[in-house]
């Protein structure tokens, strides 16, 4: 079969090779794929700055954002062949560590856990994998296609569900959002801040192209003027960041609404300086009981609560977020950057 391999640590070394077939354990579901979603992490792992191989391996099947069509499900599992599943991407540490052992391995204290495509573990960029039943979730036909939104759709359900859980420390009565960055998950995140019933706004650089009408067709508000000027006029209870751009991150955090809350999603790179008011910063989040979260990765129930924000989307919507669709043979361009570019999908035919 084909898969889609890379030697972490080595630039341009990203390949279409073949591989053996996938065989499914025990336990294990055998799945044909049908997409597979191309995200930031994935480009830096193939651009050498990132990823781990299995052990006794040189080169890594890349992939976490999958979707594909069972074709062997052992009896009883409640899986069946040609149900639509994803996997999950991480794996709780051997040991495991408390939160590994209470099923929140996106909250791992010892960092042992493994992640499939990115550390340790075959991803799902082969036109077979395996995933354990435990580690596949189904999805309802009716998603079809749009099932390849489901992994992003999770980690922004997780940033949610940490927002709410926030803020549950007292009342809490959110009226206005801002979500930084209109990529795929700063999009996503408007999405299930509109069907909390609040007044969203996105902030992006791009002025034109699909993200104005993709934020304005989801009933939120789109800006592309400077950070300050926003969040100084809105006052937002809530701010997801979704760039990673650390002026931006700063911006958030100093202009929230009192008892604001500011979650970041975005890793921002390193290596560059930025000059900020620590001791202002420090007094207005102490003062305003402000507070300021990162979140990342998912659970299986963030799953799951991803599956329901997509059941109640728009699907002519989501099917608009996936801007392009990239044969397998052809996956080079799918880690080409195009200006029109908001989700990329390498499709299996």
């Amino acid at each position: 079969m084909r898969a889609l391999t890379v030697r972490p640590d080595h630039p341009d070394s990203l390949e279409l090779d073949e591989v053996p077939d996938a065989e499914a354990r025990a336990g294990e579901l055998l799945v044909r794929a049908r997409a597979l979603g191309v995200c930031g992490t994935d480009k830096e792992i193939a651009a050498g700055e990132y990823g781990f191989t299995p052990p006794g391996r040189d080169r890594l099947v890349l992939g976490h954002e999958s979707l594909g069509e069972v074709v062997e499900a052992p009896s009883g599992s409640g899986f069946t062949p040609g149900d639509l599943v994803v996997g999950v991407v991480r794996r709780p540490d051997p040991e495991p560590c408390g939160a590994c052992a209470r099923g929140e391995f996106d909250m791992c204290r010892n960092g042992r856990y493994v992640e499939r495509g990115i550390k340790e573990v075959d991803g799902y960029g082969s036109e077979l994998w395996a995933v354990e039943t435990d580690y596949a979730v189904r999805l309802d036909p009716a998603l079809g296609d749009a099932g390849v939104l489901t992994e992003p759709t999770s980690v922004v359900a997780k940033a949610w569900d940490q927002v709410e859980r926030i803020g549950g420390r007292a009342w809490f009565e959110p009226r206005t959002v801002l979500v930084t960055g209109a990529g795929p998950i700063g999009l996503l995140a408007a999405l299930l801040g509109v069907q909390r019933g609040l007044d969203v706004h996105v902030l992006d650089r791009m002025a034109d192209g699909p993200k104005p009408a993709l934020v304005r067709d989801l009933g939120a508000t789109y800006h592309s003027e400077p950070m300050e000027d926003v969040v100084s006029r809105l006052r937002p209870d809530v701010v997801v960041e979704a760039t990673g751009v650390g002026a931006l991150v700063f911006d958030a955090i100093a202009n929230t609404g009192s008892y604001g809350i500011v979650c970041l999603t975005g890793v921002s790179p390193t290596g560059r300086n930025l000059t900020t008011d620590v001791g202002r910063l420090n007094r207005d989040i102490v003062l305003e009981n402000d507070a300021i979260v990162g979140s990342v990765n998912a659970n299986i129930r963030h799953y799951r609560l991803a599956l329901d924000a997509l059941a109640e989307a728009p699907h002519d919507w989501l099917a608009r977020l996936v801007s392009r669709r990239v044969p397998l043979a052809d996956f080079h361009d799918a880690f080409t950057a195009h200006d029109d570019d908001v989700k990329v999908v390498i499709t299996f035919g």
